[in-house]
């Protein structure tokens, strides 16, 4: 059926040309927006901080695998987001995994995008709490069924630009459903820090402050280069997250070297050369988004460096990756069960060149004929 998923391993750094097979390709299907994941600043920080406190964590945060670093990252990402204090996840998959299920149990209630991350969903089903389904990126919908609920506790859970089709949550109206009801709002931030709100996400592109009533997620592993998440919250949450969430208590701490890249990735895109970076990435994909469009492919609904191009058919889908890896550039097929519609979900990054983008065009028409 073409749904057999395989392994094309790189074998080269990841950034903006990788080699495959013995070939370099452009690289469009990375989530290296800032292109910082082979940054000789972050790959320095990494090795220092390796050098001064070991390979690896060698126990879980509450026994000895933390060291000093760790705190001081904690720090460094609640600052930058705004939040009062943070907590450091493994990755991204474990802190939702792990996080919803310390916030929302038995007699609970949960309102989840449609389209959510699997971490999300995952973690709704682990928290044991009645999860309720509201149509995509519908604030209206989310809200009525809100209305509905007599739950003593309510969560909205959203990510803030979805990974697949690269649109945007309605944050501002799922903001103030929150506040107005007394529910929590989590907002899974993987793909909007480092692209976002200067670089803080979703919630500060809409011009919100997170507020005692809000919980952020957010990682490392993306537009900053490195490893790693984080959970963003108010002091009581976080303490409370450090004591409940068993994804953070029964694992091995994150090893000192992506903790320290970590530190420099924040440091570099809260500077003037991140702001740059960031200008960059929108430029380009704003280049790659109308010369698609005006190429007549259909990209939905994507506002964000995330486009995705669509096609009726997993074959389809697979043709058009194949023509591109042939042409130079790697673009995987995204299919069944991720999706429901094949696609290629092109990744814009800071990295690529004018000549990346326009050669890229002209190898998406040729398959367009």
């Amino acid at each position: 059926m073409g749904l057999f998923r395989e392994f094309l391993d790189r074998e080269s750094p990841q950034g903006r040309l990788i080699a495959i097979g013995g070939r370099s390709l452009v690289n469009f299907a990375s989530n290296d927006y800032l292109g910082l994941a082979a940054s000789g600043t972050l790959i320095q920080a990494a090795q220092s901080a390796t050098a001064e406190f070991g390979a690896g964590g060698g126990a879980a945060r509450l026994l000895a695998g933390g060291a000093v670093l760790h705190g001081e990252l904690e720090r460094a990402a609640a600052s930058f987001m705004g939040a009062p204090a943070a907590l450091l996840f493994n990755s991204g998959y474990h802190a939702n995994a792990g996080a919803i299920p310390a916030i929302a149990g038995h007699g609970d209630a949960i309102f989840s995008d449609e389209l959510n991350h699997a971490s999300i969903i995952d973690g709704c089903r682990l928290s044991k709490a009645e999860t309720f389904i509201y149509r995509h990126a519908d604030a209206s919908h989310a809200r009525q069924l809100l209305e509905k609920s007599g739950a003593r506790r309510k969560l909205i859970i959203t990510e803030s630009v979805f990974s697949m089709d690269g649109d945007l949550a309605p944050l501002d109206g799922l903001h103030e459903l929150a506040a107005s009801s007394g529910a929590m709002l989590y907002v899974d931030e993987a793909h909007a820090i480092g692209v976002l709100g200067g670089g803080r996400g979703g919630l500060r592109h809409f011009g919100l402050t997170p507020g005692a009533h809000v919980v952020q997620m957010g990682t490392f592993s993306k537009a900053l280069g490195s490893y790693g998440a984080f959970i963003a919250a108010g002091t009581d949450a976080a303490g409370w997250l450090r004591n409940a969430a068993r994804t953070f208590i029964f694992s091995t701490a994150l090893p000192p070297g992506p903790v320290g890249a970590s530190l420099a990735a924040l440091k570099l895109i809260g500077s003037d050369a991140g702001a740059a970076l960031m200008a960059r990435l929108w430029e380009n994909r704003e280049m790659l988004f109308e010369g698609l469009r005006k190429a007549g492919f259909e990209t939905g609904p994507t506002r964000t460096p995330v486009i995705p191009v669509l096609f009726d058919g997993v074959g389809d889908a697979l043709r058009a990756s194949h023509g591109l890896r042939e042409a130079g550039f790697y673009a995987p097929a995204i299919r069944p069960p991720t999706v429901m519609r094949p696609r290629l979900r092109l990744q814009v990054s800071a990295a690529h060149t004018r000549a990346d983008t326009e050669s890229l065009l002209e190898a998406m028409k040729k398959l367009h004929k």
